[in-house]
């Protein structure tokens, strides 16, 4: 028992840390035989159990219909990214213009929920990329950023999934990706630190250059106003 409990706080201790164990979201190999109603289902009895469990009186009226309400949250809505019939058809047009910088989307919304606790991850995306030869509709940009947020996520990971997405989509290592968020498992338990952000970055290809690196990071910072 004793030896349960000390790994017990060993892993709660590394979810207090950021770390992430691979690139690829950690999936079970039968993670889609259950179809969504089925998903529904038994996630609604698990937090129908948790709530009771918590001393919730399930006859209230405002609670009765929780646990269905979070589970097809938690299937259809923010953990949507986890199912690859999900992810954004991104077709790429060829760049016929020969426009030959670098194109940057910044200030992209970002909503996700950190692995370690379930707790929200709120924030900003700045994505970037250099043609060589192809280019992608913006908004499919953000949904990129929308589908692999959509699930339980590290920053580091997600930066790292929303980059490999546009190289393999845009024929190009030339993208680069930083993110800006908030953890609301540190803004409102543990430390409580209502203030800190988390800011990751990943570049590939000519980002790695210090020139073209500071380019981008420019270009984030500028104020934009309408």
């Amino acid at each position: 028992m004793k030896t349960e409990g000390t790994l017990e706080e060993h892993f709660e201790q590394l979810g207090d840390d950021h770390i992430s164990s691979s690139e690829e979201t950690p999936l079970r190999k039968d993670a889609f035989l259950l179809s969504d109603e089925e998903k529904i289902e038994r996630i609604k009895g698990s937090v129908r159990e948790i709530l009771l469990t918590l001393g919730m009186d399930l006859e209230d009226d405002s609670l009765k219909g929780t646990p269905n309400r979070v589970a097809k949250m938690f299937v259809k809505e923010i953990f949507g990214g986890l199912h690859p019939d999900r992810k954004p058809n991104s077709s790429t047009f060829d760049n016929k213009y020969k426009y030959g910088e670098m194109l940057v989307e910044k200030n992209i919304t970002l909503y996700s929920t950190c692995e370690h606790h379930l707790l929200p991850i709120v924030g900003r995306a700045h994505v970037a990329y250099i043609s060589n030869g192809s280019v992608v509709g913006l908004s499919k940009m953000n949904r990129i950023v929308d589908y692999y947020a959509k699930r339980p996520q590290v920053q580091e990971r997600l930066n790292i999934q929303i980059v490999r997405e546009l190289q393999k989509v845009l024929g190009t290592e030339d993208v680069a990706c930083v993110i800006d968020a908030k953890h609301l498992c540190v803004n409102s338990r543990g430390i409580r630190d209502i203030e800190s952000s988390t800011v990751t970055a990943e570049y590939g290809g000519k980002f790695k250059q210090e020139a073209i690196r500071n380019e981008f990071l420019e270009y984030i910072n500028m104020d934009t106003q309408f």
